[in-house]
């Protein structure tokens, strides 16, 4: 195949592991604890259950009126976010939808510029002006937060295209709902991925749900991850509720991308524990679908995997869980006790570099002074 930028490093294909299911149709076997060392399971539960705290505190904030807009949580996904942060190199980079408050805490930023965004507040990763939605962060190379569906996509291809150029050896992946797979952006980006061979892997979270219809009923294909095939770009499908095979069925695609500058689909697939977003009663799903969901918590499955395994006691657990809960509290406290932006900074951030005649006016302010 023709490409229009320089190829990249050839290595051998990696072992496959952690998928359910590959392009092939391939079954593949659920990876064992394996040598994990009981040091490390312990923190990916503390991991796991972090994002779940903080999303909990999240929920309780915004009805209490001190968050605003729209606000979607990351409540049963936890397994899929911690599992693509151990996947990732602190130097590559994560595009996300406007469920991303879990990714920002799993690249890295600190817990109260997370929430002293959701606030409001100029401490926030946003100055406070981007909210829920619009996570940033350059440091941890974490650049969105996108609130309209699909609207990271193409912009994950451009900054892929960007790393081939440069000859770096940094990765994108691209998170989404599985709404997105029916949108045009999203196949317009997949070929181009797979035709210039650009080291991006796309992570469809399959909620099973999108805002509140099911895959089968708004995808002629209910299996995502095939959908890879027509690009003839890998595609693999793993449990979104286990952790480690999340994280080692990421890590395969994205080391692939890594040394062979090809891109990859990865569907997690999932069950999200409440409404679409805060204010969603989530009255369209059945009593099995929510009996259902709650039986794949992947959190209390994990609890419940570590303690039959010896690696977590019930003392251990609540030391995490009390660990934990001081951590939200500090972040919590962070964001209460920030300032919230000078509406004279509104502006500020419009464009990249200064421009003439530039409209700063408020609504509040004169026409014409």
């Amino acid at each position: 195949m023709t490409t229009t930028t320089a190829p990249r490093k050839s290595a051998r294909k990696a072992a496959s592991t952690a998928k359910a299911e590959s392009t092939s149709g391939t079954q593949i076997a659920e990876p064992p604890f394996g040598g994990e060392s009981p040091e490390r399971l312990r923190e990916l539960y503390r991991d796991m259950l972090f994002v779940r705290r903080f999303e909990e505190r999240t929920a309780q904030a915004y009805q209490q009126a001190k968050i605003g807009g729209y606000c979607h949580l990351n409540l049963g996904e936890e397994a899929t976010v911690v599992g693509l942060g151990a996947a990732m190199r602190p130097s590559d980079y994560l595009f996300t939808n406007y469920r991303e408050h879990g990714y920002a805490l799993a690249k890295g930023i600190e817990p109260g510029r997370v929430m002293a965004e959701l606030y409001g507040r100029s401490t926030g990763t946003s100055k406070g002006w981007g909210g829920s939605m619009h996570m940033y962060d350059t440091t941890t190379r974490l650049l969105g937060g996108y609130a309209i569906v699909g609207g990271q996509v193409p912009l994950a291809i451009g900054a892929a295209l960007a790393i081939d150029y440069r000859g770096d050896e940094d990765v994108v992946v691209c998170q989404m709902g599985e709404g997105t797979t029916n949108i045009g952006a999203f196949h317009e980006s997949l070929n181009i991925a797979a035709l210039w061979n650009l080291p991006v892997v796309f992570l469809v979270i399959n909620n099973q749900t999108g805002m509140g219809t099911t895959v089968e009923k708004s995808s002629a294909e209910p299996d995502l991850y095939k959908r890879a095939a027509a690009y003839r770009m890998r595609g693999e499908r793993v449990d979104g509720t286990d952790v480690l095979a999340v994280r080692d069925a990421a890590s395969e695609l994205i080391e692939g991308a890594r040394r062979e500058g090809k891109p990859a689909l990865l569907e997690a697939v999932s069950y999200r524990l409440k409404g679409h977003s805060v204010v969603d009663p989530a009255k369209y799903r059945t009593t099995e679908a929510v009996s259902t969901a709650r039986e794949h918590d992947p959190i209390a499955l994990w609890h419940t995997r570590l303690l039959d395994a010896g690696v977590l006691t019930e003392d251990s657990a609540a030391a995490v869980e009390a660990e934990v809960s001081e951590k939200v509290a500090a972040a919590v406290e962070f964001a209460d006790s920030s300032p919230h932006p000078d509406p004279s900074t509104l502006f500020d951030y419009t464009y990249a570099t200064p421009v003439p005649g530039e409209l700063r006016r408020l609504p509040a302010d004169p026409l014409f002074r």
